[in-house]
Parts: structure tokens; C-alpha cells; sequence
């Protein structure tokens, strides 16, 4: 098994608590209304209903893609967000875990700075650098188009 780490990060226009808020307390239901490319089926709890330890199951469309999400840390006063991918279509038998931290600071314009790690942990020497571009473009299409809703939408 290899683990492989990457970090960037996302500046986006609202401020911290209130982009914690939109994408990670209410993201079950703001993000699959404003990515309708990804192509959201459901997003059902198995077990909990958001905090550490729950598990959740995103369904697409097209019905053989799925993933299961293990919440790993939510802390609404430190806006630190952490879960672990610990199943899904995406694996293909090549990872054990995807496992992604979030933390959000205040930029100095007034907006958010989403500081996102990414952990894979690989099986054998399977390479992600494909995989790595595309979780990394979905995540920035996500951020993105909360932080336009949200601005659209200011009571939101």
C-alpha cells in the first residue's frame, strides 16, 4: 500500500463560517441543485445523520457509480471538515481509502481560503495522477458554484 498526499487550495468570496455552512453542514442538498453536471441520484445516511462516524451513500445516475463516505471530523467553531471515500465505483479495486480534510480561513479580502488535503491510499503501485487531476476539478466546480449560489442568494 502507498499513500499519496495532496494539498491546494481555494479562494472563494464568502466568508468562512458561512461557506462551512453552505457546503459542508447543508451540502447534501445545496451541491447536487447547483452541480447539476455531476448528476446527483441520492445521498442517503446509512448510518448517523452527519457527525464523526457517520456513513453516507452518493448514488449517481448512471447506476453502476456510487461512493461511500465515512465523516472522519466536523467542527462547526474551527470550520475543519474530514471524511474518508471507503467505497464506490471509483476504486476499481486500486484503493483502499480516499480520505480528503478541509479547513476554511478567512481571506484577507473577506472571503474563505479552503485549505484541502488529499490522502490516497493506494493498492500496490496503481498511479492516480489522472484520478488525482479530476477529484481535484470536481472539488474547485464544487466550491466554486456554492460560492456563486451563496452570493446569488444572501439569506441562504
Amino acid at each position: 500500500m502507498g499513500i499519496f498526499t495532496y494539498e491546494y487550495e481555494v479562494i472563494t468570496e464568502i466568508p468562512p463560517a458561512k461557506m462551512f455552512k453552505a457546503c459542508i453542514l447543508d451540502g447534501e442538498n445545496l451541491i447536487p441543485k447547483v452541480v447539476p453536471d455531476q448528476d446527483f441520484k441520492s445521498i442517503d445516511y446509512i448510518e448517523g445523520n452527519g457527525e464523526p462516524g457517520s456513513i453516507k451513500k452518493i448514488t449517481f445516475e448512471e447506476a453502476s457509480h456510487y461512493m461511500v463516505e465515512k465523516v472522519e471530523a466536523s467542527d462547526k467553531d474551527e470550520l475543519v471538515y474530514s471524511y474518508s471515500v471507503i467505497e464506490g465505483s471509483v476504486f476499481m479495486n486500486k484503493l483502499e481509502k480516499i480520505t480528503y480534510e478541509t479547513k476554511l480561513e478567512p481571506s484577507s479580502a473577506g472571503g474563505s481560503i479552503s485549505k484541502i488535503s488529499c490522502k490516497y491510499y493506494t493498492i500496490g503501485d496503481f498511479g492516480i495522477t489522472e484520478r488525482l487531476k479530476a477529484g481535484k476539478e470536481k472539488a474547485l466546480q464544487i466550491l466554486k458554484a456554492v460560492d456563486a449560489c451563496v452570493l446569488a442568494n444572501p439569506r441562504h
